[in-house]
């Protein structure tokens, strides 16, 4: 039976570690994937009163996503983290099994990472797309009315 420790407690950092050398180096590589994928996706903490309210999408138009050139050789969690950056308005919680998805098929089963960093594009775009959905207007990723 575990007992429940605050996951910032020096007990939590030792059970992980714990964990972490029981894992093959196979699970081992996905697990840091999907940390990195985690830290990727979080904004810094910042208070509540520095932030900007969020947008209304009844009278605003969505933000525009700010595309970050893709480089030849990227990695796959480097490409989770330059769309992350290029499409900072999206909730990417609602995102990580899809995302999570790609990265094992890549970790795990071999599938290439240009493919995947394609799948995660695209991913990436179609979410932005329904994003945008909620706006009036119904404006789409090339910013032309649907």
């Amino acid at each position: 039976m575990t007992t429940a420790t605050s996951a910032s407690t020096p007990a939590a950092t030792e059970r992980l570690t714990w964990l972490f050398t029981a894992l093959d180096e196979a699970d081992r590589r996905t697990l840091l994937a999907f940390a990195e994928f985690l830290a990727a996706g979080r904004p810094p903490q910042v208070p509540l009163s520095n932030l900007d309210p969020p947008p209304d999408p009844a009278t605003e138009q969505p933000p525009e996503p700010t595309p970050l050139p893709r480089p030849e050789q990227e990695k796959v969690i480097a490409a989770i983290r330059r769309l992350t950056l290029t499409y900072p308005m999206l909730d990417h919680g609602p995102m990580l099994h899809e995302t999570s998805a790609l990265m094992t098929a890549h970790v795990l089963h071999g599938r290439p990472a240009t493919q995947v960093i394609d799948d995660l594009e695209a991913l990436f775009r179609r979410k932005y797309q329904d994003y945008c959905a909620t706006f009036s207007g119904r404006i789409g990723f090339d910013g032309s009315s649907t």
